[in-house]
C-alpha cells in the first residue's frame, strides 16, 4: 500500500522537477516534501530521482512510478467520491497547445477523464495568444499556455514549469554561415515564431520561412523532410532531432 499523501508529493515533484516548488504548490514545508519522497522510495526499495544541489530528475524507476501513482490516486479519488457522493458532475472547456501533446497532457486529461466521467471536457487547441483571448472573454474556463521570459504572467494564472527553446534539425543539418536561416514556424501569431525571428536579427540573421505549419505533426515532418529547422523547448524536442 502506498501513502496517497507521499504519491502527490511524489507527483508535485515530477512535475516541477524542484522540492522548492512542490512545497510551494501543496503548501507545505520543504522538508516535509523531503521526508514523504524518501518514505516512498524506502516503501518501492528504489530511488525515483536523482539529485543534486542543483538538478533533480526522475530516474526510470520514478517515470513509471509517476504512471502508477496518477492511476492509483485516480482510482482512490473516484472510490472517495462514490461513497461521499461528492462526484463532480458539469463542463471544463480547456485550451491548450498542440506542441503540449508532447508532454504528459494527454495520459493527464486521460486520468481525469476516468476520474470525473460526469464532466464534459471540451478540449481546444490553438496558439497561446488565441487561447488567452478566449479565457478573458469567457469562452474558455482553463488554459495551458506558454509566456516568454520578461513578458509577466496572466495575473489569475500559475507558473508550472519553465523550460528553455533549442534550435532543432536533423543530423548533418548544415546552414550557410552567410546565407539565411530557413525556419520552419507555425501560422502568426506564434510565440516561437516571433521569438526565433527576433533572435535571428538580434544576431545579425536573416531568415527564410520555408514553411508554414498549423500543428506540431507538421513541424515534425516539415523538419524531419530537411525542409528547415524550428523551434522547441528542451524538453519536448523529439530523440531524433538534434540541436545544429
Amino acid at each position: 500500500m502506498y501513502d496517497p499523501d507521499q504519491l502527490r508529493t511524489f507527483l508535485a515533484v515530477a512535475q516541477s522537477l524542484s522540492f522548492t516548488q512542490a512545497a510551494e504548490r501543496l503548501g507545505i514545508r520543504q522538508p516535509t516534501v523531503s521526508q514523504h519522497v524518501r518514505k516512498l522510495e524506502a516503501a518501492v526499495g528504489r530511488p525515483l530521482f536523482l539529485r543534486d544541489t542543483r538538478t533533480v530528475t526522475l530516474t526510470a524507476d520514478g517515470d513509471a512510478m509517476a504512471g502508477f501513482a496518477r492511476t492509483i490516486l485516480a482510482a482512490h479519488e473516484e472510490a472517495a467520491g462514490y461513497f461521499t457522493g461528492s462526484e463532480l458532475r458539469g463542463r471544463l472547456r480547456f485550451g491548450v497547445t498542440d506542441d503540449l501533446a508532447l508532454t504528459p497532457l494527454p495520459r493527464i486529461l486521460r486520468d481525469f477523464r476516468q476520474l470525473y466521467p460526469r464532466i464534459d471536457l471540451e478540449l481546444t487547441v490553438a496558439q497561446s495568444p488565441n487561447l488567452l483571448r478566449r479565457v478573458e472573454s469567457g469562452h474558455l474556463d482553463l488554459a495551458y499556455v506558454k509566456h516568454s521570459v520578461g513578458t509577466g504572467y496572466e495575473p489569475n494564472g500559475r507558473l508550472v514549469r519553465r523550460d528553455p527553446l533549442v534550435w532543432a534539425g536533423i543530423a548533418g543539418t548544415r546552414i550557410a554561415p552567410d546565407g539565411p536561416v530557413p525556419l520552419v514556424a507555425y501560422q502568426a501569431p506564434s510565440l516561437s515564431r516571433s521569438l526565433g525571428v527576433q533572435t535571428l536579427e538580434q544576431a545579425g540573421r536573416s531568415c527564410r520561412i520555408t514553411c508554414i505549419v498549423r500543428g506540431v505533426n507538421g513541424v515534425l515532418a516539415a523538419v524531419r523532410a530537411g525542409l528547415g529547422i524550428a523551434i522547441f523547448a528542451r524538453t519536448l524536442m523529439p530523440a531524433d532531432l538534434v540541436e545544429p
